[in-house]
C-alpha cells in the first residue's frame, strides 16, 4: 500500500511538471492541459484515500 502511495505521489508530481511545461510553452492544446489537470485531481483523491486508510483518525 505504501509503495502504491509513493508511485501515485510521483505520478502527481510528474503531471504537475508536465502541466507547468505546457503552460510555460504557451501551448494551444487546452484540451490536453484540461485532461492532465483532471487526471491530477483523480490522483490527488486516490492519494487522500490511501493516506486516510494508512493513517486513520484517532480521537483523543
Amino acid at each position: 500500500m505504501r509503495k502504491k502511495l509513493e508511485l501515485l505521489r510521483m505520478e502527481h508530481r510528474d503531471l504537475d511538471t508536465a502541466i507547468d511545461a505546457l503552460i510555460a510553452a504557451e501551448s494551444q492544446d487546452q484540451l490536453q492541459i484540461a485532461r492532465l489537470k483532471k487526471r491530477k485531481l483523480r490522483l490527488k483523491d486516490q492519494i487522500a484515500m490511501i493516506e486516510d486508510h494508512l493513517l486513520p483518525d484517532i480521537i483523543a
